[in-house]
C-alpha cells in the first residue's frame, strides 16, 4: 500500500478524496499530504474526535450516536457519508475505534471501524479488531487499513 500509488490513480482517475477520522486524529490525511502535489487530489480532513463534532461537521446524527455509539459501521458509514457530502471529492475514507488505552467488554481496545463512500456506489463499511496492541499501533493500524481500503477503491474504479 502506497499513499503515493494512491494519489497517482485518484489524479488519473480526476478524483478527489476526503477523510473523516476520529481515532487516528488526521494520521490518514498527514500520510496523504506528506507527498508532493497532494493538492491535486486530496480535498480536505476532517477530524472529528468527539460525537459534536461528528454532528456539526459531517453530519452524523444524534440518534446513530445514541443508537450504536461512536465506535460502530453505522457511525461510519455517516462519518464517510458525510464527509463525501461536505465536500467537493468522489471518494471519502472514514475511521472511528478505540485505539485505547482502554475499551469496554462490549467496545474493546483495538476495535476500529471504517467507512469508504465512493460517489454512485452504496457506502461500505467494516469493523476490524486489532487488539490491545498499544495505542500508537492500533492508530497506525488504522491508518494502514483506511489507505489500504482507498487503493482497492481505486483499483476497482
Amino acid at each position: 500500500m502506497s499513499a503515493t500509488e494512491i494519489l497517482d490513480r485518484a489524479k488519473a482517475r480526476g478524483w478527489r478524496i476526503a477523510t473523516a477520522e476520529s481515532c487516528t486524529g488526521g494520521m490518514v490525511a498527514a500520510a496523504l499530504t506528506d507527498i508532493p502535489g497532494s493538492s491535486a487530489v486530496f480535498e480536505r480532513g476532517f477530524v472529528t474526535y468527539t460525537n459534536l463534532a461528528k454532528q456539526q461537521m459531517i453530519g452524523v446524527r444524534a440518534e446513530t450516536l445514541a443508537a450504536h455509539g461512536a465506535v460502530s459501521e453505522e457511525v461510519a458509514r455517516e462519518m464517510a457519508e458525510g464527509a463525501l457530502a461536505h465536500s467537493d471529492t468522489h471518494l471519502a475514507v472514514s475511521i472511528t475505534g478505540i485505539a485505547g488505552p482502554g475499551g469496554s467488554e462490549f467496545k474493546p481496545e483495538g476495535r476500529v471501524c471504517f467507512g469508504l463512500a465512493v460517489t454512485g456506489r452504496p457506502t461500505f463499511t467494516e469493523t476490524r479488531e486489532f487488539g490491545a496492541i498499544g495505542r500508537a499501533n492500533v492508530r497506525a493500524a488504522s491508518r494502514d487499513h483506511a489507505l489500504t481500503l482507498l487503493l482497492g477503491a481505486l483499483r476497482d474504479a
